[in-house]
């Protein structure tokens, strides 16, 4: 039931988004977290939660920031299959989100307060972070919206801690964690419209291609890590 609206919204025989078969979960202090950076008909993240065998699932138009005077509008979407966590390719134009989705961040989660489905009612969710780009406590806070998304409006917030931060980390982190790749290289790889989804890389960086690097080996190589 949790997944009815993803399944109805996608063609599985077009798409290569996972269609959610597994119902593994790990223990609630060490839950999924990952943002996936997708350029569809406009750039966003999404950004996701792991909660009771499924995501849970925010649209952010500008992406998180890391400045506590920043609220980014985040729009609650369908629940996501747990798999969705690691899908990074390109999905076909004319389905549902069709374009390039990238794996920006990834990690885990931890909520700060005792009852987490409490805390989603009231619409006061706070957290920490544990990702590779994205850490320390953050709040999800249900804002009044618009229109007949009025329950399905929130604002993603930076609180005020040592990973608070000005640097605008989408421009300066642009590469996927888990292939390096920037979303022009994930385009060109899995045939898609690389010329669409460069327009959400960097312009100084969108034409440093890099489909096979991984930071991690490269750091070891020159004996940084």
């Amino acid at each position: 039931m949790a997944l009815d609206k993803y399944h109805e919204k996608r063609n599985f025989r077009i798409s290569p988004e996972p269609s959610g078969t597994s119902h593994a979960t790990v223990p609630p202090k060490q839950a999924l977290y990952v943002v996936q950076k997708h350029r569809a008909s406009h750039l966003h993240y999404d950004f996701r939660l792991e909660r009771n065998g499924v995501l849970l699932s925010w649209a952010i138009p500008k992406g998180p920031s890391l400045d506590p005077t920043v609220k980014r509008l985040a729009m609650q979407v369908e629940d996501h299959p747990l798999e969705y966590a690691g899908f990074e390719g390109v999905i076909p134009e004319g389905q549902y989100g069709g374009g390039t989705v990238m794996v920006w961040d990834n990690g885990e989660w931890s909520p700060e307060g005792d009852d987490v489905e409490d805390d989603l009612r009231k619409g006061d969710l706070k957290f920490t972070l544990h990702g590779k780009k994205l850490r320390g406590s953050w709040v999800l806070v249900r804002t009044h919206g618009y229109g007949g998304k009025t329950d399905k409006s929130w604002l993603l917030i930076k609180h005020r801690d040592r990973y608070a931060s000005k640097n605008d980390i989408e421009s300066g982190e642009p590469r996927s964690v888990l292939s390096g790749r920037l979303l022009v290289d994930i385009a060109r790889d899995g045939g898609g419209d690389a010329e669409k989804a460069s327009t959400g890389d960097p312009k100084s960086g969108s034409r440093s291609s890099a489909p096979s690097a991984n930071p991690g080996l490269k750091r070891k190589k020159q004996g940084k890590a």
